[in-house]
Formats: structure tokens, sequence, C-alpha cells
């Protein structure tokens, strides 16, 4: 049911919003330029990779510039206010479609990520990711990684139909009030790098973009 849940609202949604999506897009294009679409590879359901869709929000780095160091500089005014609004997640609706993603679930991360997490932390896989979650409904990039992985495993181990429509619910009013947004007046959620009961202690090559989950 939670397939089918997912799949009939997403594509309702993208029908209705499809105007607001026409009008970010062009917004993205004359504001930050081509191309509209942020791709990123993540890790879904059992830790499968699949590209996610967002728009884009930052420029582009510039020669000497480290993409992930300057993401607060490189985020503009409109990318601000897409995020603020999270209309940047408007793309995700097709991840939803296509199956790789769900409603609601945690938040799916970076693929580096998965060497360093414990065989607890791994369970947050144990269900498809979701555009928002238990953790973005209780602080968001606001939280510290130890509670937002708390929080995640929580849901898995708590997940229902009532719950997923508790957590939407709280989302509207969480986007309505733009909270949570960012993490200590930073762009992006600082790079995760295992904990004491992690399996791994320092990442691979991180990817050249910041996750802005």
């Amino acid at each position: 049911m939670k397939r089918l849940f997912d799949f009939t609202v997403a594509l309702v949604l993208l029908v209705v919003l499809s105007p607001v999506i026409a009008l970010v897009a062009i917004g993205v294009l004359l504001d930050v330029g081509a191309p509209v679409l942020f791709r990123q590879v993540r890790p879904g359901l059992r830790g499968r990779p699949f590209t996610i869709y967002k728009f884009r929000t930052m420029r582009a780095a510039r020669e000497g510039e480290s993409p992930v160091d300057t993401d607060h500089h490189r985020l503009t005014r409109f990318g601000r206010r897409l995020r603020s609004t999270s209309l940047d997640e408007l793309p995700e609706l097709w991840n939803v479609l296509r199956g790789d993603m769900s409603l609601v679930g945690p938040r799916p991360l970076l693929m580096h990520y998965l060497p360093l997490y414990s065989a607890e932390q791994m369970r947050r896989h144990d269900v498809r990711p979701g555009l928002t979650g238990w953790a973005q409904v209780n602080g968001r990039n606001a939280l510290g990684w130890d509670d937002k992985f708390k929080l995640d495993i929580w849901y898995v181990d708590h997940r229902s139909f009532f719950l997923d429509m508790k957590i939407l619910l709280l989302t509207a009013a969480a986007v309505f009030k733009r909270e949570g947004i960012s993490y200590e007046n930073s762009a992006t959620m600082p790079e995760f790098r295992g904990s004491g009961n992690a399996r791994g202690a320092e990442p691979d090559q991180p990817d050249q973009t910041p996750s802005r989950s």
C-alpha cells in the first residue's frame, strides 16, 4: 500500500504542480544557469545506488574554488529562497514515481558514507529513502549526525501509514515556518566522518558537490 500511495501522490503532485515546476526551472536557468537540475548518485533501498534529481541552487565553482568548502558563498539568493521553501526538492517526485524513493523515509545521503556506518546506522537503508522523514520534522539540517541517525532508525522500527501521514503534515508545517533549513548557518550539513562504532574512519574521495540534505 505504501508504494501505491507513493506512486499515486507523486503522479498527482507532478501534474498539479507542473506550472510551478516550470516556473522554478526558468528561474534556476536565469539565476544559476544550465543545467537546471542537480544530479547525484545516492544510496537507496539496501544501499543500491540511484540518481537523485533536484533543482540547482548553487552557481558552479570557479577556478581555484573548492565545491564543498565554498558552498555557502555559491548559494545564490534565488537558490536560498528555493531551499527555504523546499521547492528545490520538487524534481525528487520523479524519483518517487520511479520507485527510487518514497514520500517518507530517511533522507538519502552520500555514497561514500556507506563504509562509515555502524551496523545500527546502516539499518536506515532497510527502507526506501524519502522526500521527508522523521529527522526532517524533528530538526532537519539543524540536527547533528548522531541525532539524525537515531531518528532515522526510530522511523525504521516504528513506520506505519499513520506515522507517514503525521510526518507529511508536520513537514508541511515545518516548510511553512522555514525551520531547520541549514546546519548552524552553513549551506549544507558538515561532512560525516564516522562515529566511534562506525566501520571506518575516513571517507573515500568525497563527491565534489555537497549533499544538501
